[in-house]
């Protein structure tokens, strides 16, 4: 910390944080989670324990003078055995709803992935200060958005200038759930993911249940979003189920049905839209798994493959296509008793046009730029006005 300032250390409180659904009280500060512990204790996955705690969508909120502003923080970064490391995660500052600046910390703890073996092992590293310097000398509001991909732990906020939480300003709350994709993937920091880049378009207040490899249409996500204050909702099914290999078709619709009933519980006319998966070649006729390919991974190239066979769609088995057909189906039965639920197709954000012009780097994610046509395209769609999320 530098002395040259008189520091205002403020508490870091449920007030100032936006997108988090709940705060645990850890031995260095507190962590953000995007599942409610009772959520958590129903899944002992540690894929969707690391998603949940990396907080896609998570920002500090705030209204000040300062013009210097400091936050100690413990990351945890992920490096996955034989691959060269992974970037540090970016954090975006935003002052008056405009990116200023970002910043990256350095340290943390390490979690180590061997994605041959199977296994995981975390060690222990030291905190890090995030600095941001030269904000202008008035009243401005701040957003810090956490990085999408890394567990982060807030230890200590200082800034030069007392702070308060920006009063609520009316705007929608709009609440996201999907995949990999959703959560941010390789987008090229926070603010840049696409449910991000969408919602600033949209000009309303995001909360991300984007888990990466975690869209499963668990129960327990759909009762969180049951329960999640929202005006605006959207569930993007269909990838991680595929590329898992988790169920068969006779499965899948009734598990859609009493997804979309249990968020109905709780909203029961909020328009929701349901958006079927983007173009992915190897999974749009070929079922799953997916199965990592290592043969370039020395040269930080990690890609995946379908380990399925087309032939297994006659028993069942689910590939997008056969996921895009079943929840048109779905969306068409029930929008005839229910006149605010929609369907998106996903390759209307990115199809197989795009995939010629912007391929997927790992044949699954998007990278940066793909990101940005999504975020941009789903916004033009779901908030035009004669689309469902414009509402009188």
């Amino acid at each position: 910390m530098h002395t040259e300032h008189d520091w205002i250390t403020t508490p870091i409180t449920e007030d100032l944080l936006r997108g988090a659904l709940e705060l645990e009280h850890t031995e260095h500060g507190i962590l953000p989670h995007r599942l409610p512990s009772w959520a958590r204790a129903q899944c002992a996955d540690g894929q969707l324990a690391m998603a949940e705690s990396q907080p896609s969508g998570v920002r500090l909120v705030l209204r000040t003078r300062a013009t210097v502003l400091e936050l100690d923080t413990l990351p945890t970064k992920r490096v996955y055995a034989g691959a060269p490391p992974r970037p540090d995660g970016v954090y975006d500052l935003l002052v008056d709803g405009r990116l200023a600046d970002q910043a990256r910390v350095t340290g943390g703890n390490t979690l180590t992935i061997d994605m041959t073996a199977g296994t995981a092992e975390t060690r222990s590293g030291p905190a890090g200060t995030v600095r941001f310097t030269d904000l202008p000398d008035d009243i401005k509001d701040v957003e810090i958005w956490l990085p999408h991909n890394e567990t982060t732990e807030l230890v200590a906020l200082r800034t030069d200038a007392p702070v308060e939480p920006v009063p609520d300003q009316g705007r929608k709350v709009w609440l996201h759930h999907g995949s990999s994709i959703s959560h941010g993937s390789d987008a090229a920091s926070p603010t840049t993911t696409w449910p991000a880049l969408a919602a600033s378009l949209g000009g309303v207040e995001l909360v991300n249940l984007g888990f990466g490899g975690s869209a499963l249409l668990d129960p327990f996500t759909a009762r969180t979003m049951r329960d999640t204050p929202a005006d605006l909702i959207s569930v993007k099914i269909g990838i991680n189920l595929v590329n898992a290999d988790l169920m068969r078709l006779r499965a899948f619709g009734p598990a859609v049905h009493g997804f979309l009933d249990t968020i109905r519980e709780g909203h029961p006319a909020t328009p929701l839209l349901v958006v079927s998966p983007t173009f992915c070649l190897i999974h749009e006729d070929t079922p799953g798994p997916a199965v990592p390919d290592f043969s370039l991974v020395g040269e930080g190239k990690l890609q995946f493959l379908a380990a399925g066979d087309p032939a297994e769609r006659a028993s069942g088995k689910l590939t997008l296509n056969v996921i895009r057909d079943e929840l048109a189906r779905i969306v068409a039965q029930r929008a005839a008793d229910d006149p605010n639920l929609y369907y998106l197709d996903g390759r209307e954000l990115y199809g197989e046009t795009d995939f010629a012009e912007l391929p997927l780097p790992d044949q699954i994610h998007p990278d940066a730029a793909t990101h940005r046509r999504i975020g941009e395209r789903f916004a033009a769609l779901a908030f035009a006005p004669d689309g469902p999320f414009t509402t009188p």
